[in-house]
């Protein structure tokens, strides 16, 4: 493809058996002007989101507040980066081929973005979800095909759905991914994310901060990070004591994801549901970045962290993942 040859012969870099590429950052701006009259594929477009900054929940004379919108990638969240990554490095292995089912347990971004896909590289999908999710979810990965199996709280909401996943694959009815111990979700961030944040800040990031479902997020952005400066501070986010927020969990020791490695993020901070939820709406009425639950939550400790940084006169740099768009969560009320 015309496009793609161009990116490989200089304007971007990929990684050998990555679907990722990471632009220059002297030519950025350029291949994007010619985009607009060459032809891409769809999946060519999952990565390079957008890296802004805030300018009224945060307005501090040492610290930069940015957001890196995942929910401009194709399927609407961060999920895209390891959907597309687990099902082509698979096919590339010779482990799943066009046509064959694939079964994944989901509470909802990463489904939606499976099902993408899934309908964009020929398989047929599979998903099993908690009944607690939105609507706009459920509706979504119906719209790309995918067959939907609910599991109520009462039979063990997520923790059951994964044990599902697993006893249908044993019986023969499809290939489970496993987003929670397959290497190829945090090596998505590894290959895209972490680079991308990295020429963005053009190396001045001083703290990273995300919220933690999976883990595949932060276990690939801190990897490359790290390599590039091990002083770059990473901060994982969860649910405070009960708190339920949409794709981000506070895992059972048993039920832990496989990929997560605790010496992977410097500080754990919980977050309260309400707090989320807040700074979920003033993302949306005072920046302009509609974003979901799990969002609001990463950036109010992105908040708190500044707050810390500018009373020790600090100059740092914090990026906060943006997860996914808020109109995935419209019917759920918290708008």
């Amino acid at each position: 493809m015309k496009a793609q040859r161009k990116l490989v012969s200089g304007a971007a870099t990929r990684l050998i058996g990555s679907p990722f590429y990471v632009l220059k950052p002297d030519i950025f701006d350029g291949v994007l002007r010619e985009f607009q009259v060459s032809y891409l594929y769809l999946e060519d477009l999952v990565g390079n989101t957008p890296l802004v900054k805030l300018k009224r929940l945060w307005q501090g004379e040492h610290v930069t507040v940015l957001g890196k919108l995942e929910g401009n990638n194709p399927a609407g969240s961060v999920k895209d980066r390891p959907a597309l990554n687990m099902i082509a490095k698979a096919e590339a292995r010779g482990e799943i081929k066009p046509g064959d089912t694939l079964i994944e347990a989901t509470s909802g971004n990463t489904g939606i973005a499976l099902a993408m896909a899934a309908a964009m590289r020929g398989f047929k999908m599979t998903l099993i979800m908690p009944d607690n999710m939105s609507e706009e979810r459920r509706a979504s990965m119906r719209a790309f095909g995918a067959e939907i199996i609910s599991v109520s709280q009462s039979e063990g909401g997520m923790e059951r759905a994964r044990d599902l996943a697993d006893e249908m694959q044993a019986a023969g009815k499809g290939r489970v991914l496993d987003q929670f111990a397959n290497a190829d979700n945090w090596n998505a961030h590894y290959e895209s994310t972490g680079p991308e944040i990295w020429r963005d800040t053009q190396g001045t990031i001083t703290h990273f901060v995300s919220s933690m479902g999976t883990t595949g997020t932060i276990m690939g952005v801190s990897r490359y990070l790290k390599e590039q400066t091990p002083d770059v501070e990473i901060i994982g986010v969860q649910p405070a004591g009960e708190s339920q927020i949409p794709g981000i969990r506070r895992w059972p020791v048993e039920y832990l994801p496989k990929i997560f490695d605790a010496k992977r993020v410097d500080r754990t901070i919980d977050v309260e549901q309400e707090l989320a939820e807040q700074t979920m709406r003033a993302m949306a009425t005072q920046e302009g970045i509609f974003a979901g639950v799990s969002s609001g939550g990463a950036m109010a400790i992105a908040l708190q962290v500044a707050a810390e940084q500018e009373a020790k006169g600090e100059k740092s740099v914090i990026v906060s993942i943006v997860c996914d768009r808020g109109d995935r969560y419209l019917s759920t009320g918290v708008y």
